[in-house]
C-alpha cells in the first residue's frame, strides 16, 4: 500500500488461459527404433494423447516408460471427440495426436481436429517420422521426383477399375496402399487399365519380413495370385511414360466409340458391335470393353 491507500502491483484478476498445443506425432511404422527424440519428448509432455487404439498406442507408450493419459479418438467418434478436443487446447491443455503406425492423417483419422483447431487459432505443430509410402517410395527404384499418392483403391472392383482408368494418364509414378486380400486383383486391373508397367509392391515395411518385389504389373499379378499375401503393402506403380502413350490410348477409345455408334446405326445390338469393333481394330474383347465402359462414365458424369 502507498500513501494514498492504493494498492500496487499484480492485479488478483484472473487471466484466460492461453491455449494449448496440438502436436501431430508420428509413430514408428514397424521398428521401435525409427522414432525420434522429439516425439518421445512430446508424448511425455502433453496433458493427454488421442490415439487410433488405446490398447495399440498403449504398448508404444509402455516401452518406452510413458505413462501419459490416452483417449480414443477413430473414424467412428471422430466428429465428436474433435469438438471435446479442442474444448481441451481452448482451456490450455496440450494434446499429442498419434494413429496406429506412421504419420497421422495419412490414410488415418486427424482431419477434423485440425481442421477445427486452425479454425480456432490453436497452434497446430507436427512432428515428422516414418510414413509408409515415403519409404517404400524412396526404396522402389522408381521414379519419385513427381509422385501421386491416391491412398487405398476403392475396394469394390467396378469402382476400382474406374479410379484406375481415371489415373492412366498421370506421369506422375502412383503410390496406393493396398490390402492383402485385394493385392492380386488390383494389380490385375491396374494392368489391364494401365499397361503393363514396371511396379513395385513394398510389404512389411522396417519389419523382420520386409520385402520388395519388382517387376512388370502382369508378372507382379501372376505372383500374388499364386501366393497368400500377408502384412501392410504399399503398391508404386510407373506413371504414364509420355504424352505419345496417351494420344495412343485416346485415339484408340475415339476410334472405338465412331465404329460402334456405326454398326449400331447399320442395326447391330449394343454387345455385337462391340465385339465386333474390337475384332476390327485388333483391341481384346475386354479392352475394348474397358475403354466402352470408361467412355459412357465419362458422358453420365
Amino acid at each position: 500500500m502507498h500513501a494514498g491507500g492504493v494498492r500496487t502491483g499484480i492485479s488478483n484478476v484472473k487471466m484466460p488461459n492461453m491455449p494449448g498445443t496440438l502436436y501431430i506425432v508420428s509413430t514408428p511404422i514397424g521398428n521401435l527404433e525409427d522414432i525420434t527424440q522429439r516425439a518421445l519428448r512430446v508424448l511425455r509432455e502433453v496433458d493427454l494423447i488421442a490415439c487410433e487404439d488405446t490398447r495399440h498406442t498403449r504398448k508404444l507408450l509402455n516401452h518406452f516408460n510413458i505413462d501419459t493419459k490416452t483417449i480414443s479418438y477413430h473414424e467412428h467418434n471422430e466428429r465428436e471427440r474433435a469438438e471435446e478436443l479442442c474444448k481441451l487446447l481452448e482451456d490450455g491443455k496440450s494434446i499429442a495426436l498419434v494413429s496406429d503406425a506412421g504419420t497421422p492423417l495419412i490414410s488415418d483419422p486427424g482431419f477434423r481436429i485440425v481442421n477445427l483447431a486452425a479454425e480456432k487459432a490453436i497452434q497446430v505443430v507436427p512432428v515428422p517420422g516414418p510414413t509408409a509410402f515415403v519409404a517404400a517410395l524412396a526404396a522402389s527404384g522408381l521414379a519419385s521426383d513427381q509422385v501421386l499418392f491416391a491412398g487405398f483403391l476403392p475396394a469394390r472392383a467396378n469402382a476400382r477399375r474406374a479410379k484406375l482408368e481415371d489415373l492412366r494418364a498421370n506421369t506422375a509414378t502412383l503410390i496406393f496402399y493396398e490390402a492383402p486380400h485385394r493385392i492380386a486383383p488390383t494389380l490385375g486391373d491396374a494392368a489391364d487399365l494401365l499397361g503393363d508397367r514396371q511396379a513395385v509392391v513394398a510389404r512389411e515395411l522396417t519389419k523382420m519380413h520386409e520385402e520388395f518385389v519388382r517387376g512388370r504389373l502382369s508378372e507382379l499379378a501372376a505372383k500374388f495370385s499364386q501366393q497368400t499375401a500377408r502384412g501392410e503393402m504399399v503398391l508404386i506403380i510407373a506413371g504414364a511414360h509420355s504424352d505419345h502413350e496417351i494420344q495412343d490410348s485416346t485415339t484408340a477409345a475415339s476410334r472405338l466409340s465412331e465404329r460402334i455408334r456405326a454398326l449400331e446405326a447399320e442395326g447391330a445390338d449394343a454387345k455385337t458391335a462391340l465385339k465386333k469393333a474390337a475384332r476390327e481394330l485388333g483391341l481384346k474383347r475386354d479392352e475394348a470393353y474397358r475403354i466402352w465402359e470408361s467412355q459412357k462414365n465419362r458422358r453420365s458424369r
